[in-house]
């Protein structure tokens, strides 16, 4: 089975230097259909204005991951970690047993768009931590781990049996994956269109995949971007 919805049928809020679309319930954005897919809990699209961001804030028991679809946005957290996190880097943060953490356009007048993801750990208490790692042109035509359990093939190692892949594909160009058994797939289309399963996927859509052993993608666009998330 693979459930597509669409990406306008997403929550959606308008702060001014903040616009966010929100794949599942989140802050004042609630629907009881969409409250999470297996671990993955958050999938937020935020456009943030030049010079805008979040002021330190705290989380606990939370595996955030920040992945960048353009711009540039500058990350500080109580763990000491930071940095400026650009297209083809993926930022993680395990907020474990408490962190505060602030975000902020690194640009004074380009916006940042990114995509915000959060995944429930396997256990309380982990102890926060900071990781950001450069995938680049790793993503090219191919399906690159970036994060995953035991941190295989140089991938993020996270709390969570969950392993993430990211693709960028020249238009015609493919990708295949297999699951295990009585493994779940999430499939969140960035940029670009996309063929799975026969349906037609456009920019801002999510697929839930269950009870398929493997799926075949197609892109039907330039620079076709997606996040691939294996699930237990």
């Amino acid at each position: 089975m693979i459930l597509i919805r669409k990406g306008v049928d997403r929550g959606h809020a308008d702060h001014g230097w903040l616009k966010a679309r929100h794949s599942f319930s989140f802050a004042n954005y609630h629907h009881p259909d969409h409250m999470g897919f297996r671990a993955l809990r958050v999938i937020n699209e935020d456009v943030v204005q030049g010079g805008a961001g979040f002021p330190p804030h705290g989380h606990r028991d939370m595996e955030i991951i920040t992945y960048v679809l353009s711009g540039a946005l500058e990350h500080k957290d109580s763990t000491g970690g930071g940095g400026v996190i650009r297209p083809g880097e993926v930022q993680y943060m395990a907020a474990g047993s408490g962190v505060t953490h602030s975000e902020f356009n690194a640009s004074r007048e380009e916006p940042v768009h990114l995509l915000q993801i959060w995944l429930t750990p396997n256990a309380a208490n982990h102890r926060p931590r900071y990781e950001q790692k450069s995938f680049g042109e790793e993503r090219r035509n191919a399906l690159r781990l970036v994060s995953s359990p035991d941190g295989a093939a140089g991938s993020i190692a996270i709390n969570q049996d969950a392993m993430i892949y990211a693709s960028v594909l020249d238009e015609g160009a493919g990708a295949q994956h297999r699951f295990g058994v009585g493994r779940y797939g999430y499939l969140q289309l960035a940029k670009g269109g996309l063929e799975i399963g026969g349906a037609i996927m456009q920019a801002g859509d999510g697929a839930k995949i269950a009870d398929e052993a493997a799926i075949s993608v197609k892109a039907l666009a330039p620079d076709t971007e997606f996040l691939l998330f294996d699930l237990s």
